[in-house]
């Protein structure tokens, strides 16, 4: 047991002394497949060519394998080959998740989405999964190397063909994903900028099965906000989620007068339509200092999901306002991949949404 664990720490160890040479073969492979033209998915006759691109996108990579891994099978024994080819697989599959199918943001803080974060088109996503087919049987070496079922189970492989997935998906569907997905994204407000008062109603019609919502804006309290000007705060709510495109999204109420804790006591209705549950929408609060004649200043924002009333039915409470929206890899892939369809409206007011963040206050 004990040799077992060192020979596993010592295959990390190499596999890991790998990932620099690993990184630039991929980085070769992500700008090959940027070449690769064409946008709409592939027709049957056109499965050629894919298999031509797949062969040259692979090319950096396979040099690199077939040069190190003949060695490996030549010098190591075979269990350690085994671990070693097992690192390598992580190492490999982990780079390419990293560096092709979702190529980091510059800055993670700002969410906003910048221009050289470059999106897959359905061509190079099935490009993508056809050089996968061919790494898998690489490293499968007609059952010299790993067994096919250790392959397809593995997380790293899961988790990179999940992320293709998501390119092939309506704006819809990736929105849905993201309200189920993105449990915590006004979790952590322990510095919170104010609060808001709400009243939230589901009404859902026995007959057609139409849900409604009914949101009442009462008041917001001890916001925080310097300014020189007049402070002119107002609320804008937006329901997101599924099938929304064709219904009104969001509603603001009027603006007060240098009031810190200000009463509104607004009410406003949003038809979410039959087709999906409540659980897949969720409701953004964003406190806002209107400006005229230039964009309006962000004070704070938070988010209620509907599915945390289902059960009631109606809930009245006060949410705390954070400087922003937090969100894990899965949501991030998302707002990456919505933010590059840019003559989606819906897409577009999503992105700019869950990116926005509270604005710098006058004489901080």
């Amino acid at each position: 047991v004990k040799l077992n664990n060192v020979l596993d720490e010592l295959s990390t160890v190499f596999g890991n002394s790998f990932q620099s040479r690993i990184d630039e073969c991929v980085k070769q492979m992500s700008d090959i497949l940027s070449h690769v033209k064409g946008t709409g998915n592939v027709p049957a006759n056109a499965r050629n060519t894919v298999t031509q691109d797949a062969d040259n996108v692979l090319r950096p990579l396979m040099d690199f394998l077939d040069g190190n891994l003949t060695l490996f099978a030549t010098v190591c024994e075979k269990t350690v080959l085994k671990r070693v080819l097992k690192e390598l697989w992580r190492v490999v599959m982990n780079t390419m998740e990293k560096m092709i199918v979702l190529p980091p943001l510059t800055d993670q803080t700002d969410h906003m989405v910048r221009e050289e974060t470059r999106s897959l088109t359905p061509k190079q996503c099935a490009v993508m999964d056809l050089a996968l087919d061919t790494i898998k049987q690489y490293f499968h070496a007609g059952g010299n190397g790993l067994k096919k079922t250790f392959l397809e189970k593995s997380p790293d492989l899961q988790s990179l063909r999940y992320a293709l997935s998501l390119y092939t998906q309506t704006t819809d569907t990736l929105i849905k994903t993201f309200v189920q997905t993105q449990t915590t994204q006004g979790s952590g407000v322990d510095d919170p900028v104010g609060e808001v008062s709400v009243q939230i109603d589901l009404f859902t019609h026995p007959g057609t099965g139409e849900h409604k919502v009914t949101v009442k804006v009462v008041a917001a309290n001890d916001l925080k906000w310097q300014t020189t000007g007049m402070f002119r705060p107002f609320v804008e709510v937006t329901m997101i989620g599924p099938h929304q495109s064709d219904k009104k999204r969001k509603f603001t109420t009027k603006s007060k007068s240098n009031n810190w804790a200000p009463k509104y006591n607004e009410t406003f209705h949003f038809i979410l339509g039959n087709e999906d549950g409540p659980d897949s929408y969720e409701l953004q609060v964003c406190v806002k200092d209107y400006c005229f004649a230039r964009e309006d200043r962000v004070l704070g924002i938070a988010v209620m999901q509907l599915r945390d009333i289902v059960d009631k039915g109606s809930c009245a409470c006060w949410c705390p306002l954070g400087r922003r929206i937090h969100m894990d890899d899965t949501g991030l892939t998302i707002l990456r991949i919505l933010s590059q369809r840019t003559n989606d409206e819906v897409a577009r007011e999503f992105v700019k949404l869950k990116s926005e963040s509270r604005s710098t206050e006058e004489g901080s």
